[in-house]
């Protein structure tokens, strides 16, 4: 029911929040939490989704396999899952320190409620970008206490602009089973080529807000090579992805944007801890 590659779409940028308010390697104990706090918060996320969409999913040719249109998982156990998860995610917030906590609903109630966005606003996109924006900021927080810097808030920026394009190009599959069920996105609203402009724009401003966080946080050249390396990454997405041929969707949808998380992830972290 749910792919580790979600995960690993967000979980990065999660740790890259945290290295960067740490300046290098954050306690091994405020990592530990960090990790069980993304893994409940999208195990909860990803569970309720399903849970809200199973019958959606259940008429959609390409989702009518999932586990609980397929009968494999029970509505009751999903919805158990996704209180476990929930509250996996409030403890560790609550592990981590006050502030982590006290905003941990606000993260809950978000990831929770993306789930019924499609269902009156083209917006949903942006809804889902603003969930995994939360990770990088929640870590800083978690790491620091306190929101002292624009940079967490940049890197959320970015995270929400890159997950918007990616989500926009994700839904150009169901371009015409959203049209016939009355769904909204951004493929049913202005068509494929236009969605296709809207998330190349999106995806260009992601790669800008990146080189202002490279400035301001003065990184060195493996920083930079991250950076480029998401660029390169982006083009090839959207050089796979053709409004006439969507052939090669999950390819660029699956593969390039877990590496996209993981390399800037790597190269940034590596850039703090062995560039001084």
């Amino acid at each position: 029911m749910i792919k580790i590659e979600h995960t690993l779409f967000a979980l990065p940028f999660a740790l890259l929040g945290a290295v960067l308010a740490a300046r290098g390697i954050p306690p091994l104990r405020t990592i530990a939490w960090i990790v069980a706090a993304m893994v409940g918060a999208r195990s909860a996320a990803m569970a309720f989704n399903r849970f809200a969409d199973r019958a959606i999913d259940a008429s959609n040719p390409r989702t009518s396999t999932r586990a609980l249109p397929a009968g494999l998982l029970s509505p009751g156990f999903v919805i158990l899952f996704t209180l476990a998860s929930a509250l996996l995610f409030m403890i560790a917030a609550y592990n981590l320190n006050r502030l982590a906590f006290v905003l941990s609903p606000i993260a809950l109630i978000s990831v929770l409620l993306y789930s019924y966005t499609k269902r009156f606003t083209v917006l949903s996109h942006f809804v889902l970008g603003w969930c995994l924006a939360i990770a990088p900021t929640g870590a800083w927080i978690a790491v620091r206490g306190v929101i002292d810097s624009p940079i967490p808030l940049l890197l959320s920026l970015a995270v929400l602009l890159w997950t918007a394009g990616f989500d926009i190009l994700y839904a150009c599959q169901d371009h015409d089973f959203d049209i016939n069920t009355g769904l909204h996105s951004i493929p049913q609203r202005f068509g494929i080529p236009g969605a296709l402009l809207v998330a190349r724009l999106l995806h260009a401003a992601m790669f800008a807000v990146l080189v202002m966080i490279y400035i301001m946080t003065s990184l060195h050249w493996l920083g930079f090579l991250g950076i480029t390396a998401v660029a390169a990454l982006l083009v090839y997405q959207h050089r796979l992805v053709r409004a006439d041929d969507l052939s090669k969707l999950n390819v660029a949808f699956f593969t390039t944007n877990a590496y996209v998380s993981i390399i800037l992830f790597v190269a940034v972290a590596a850039d703090l801890i062995l560039i001084r």
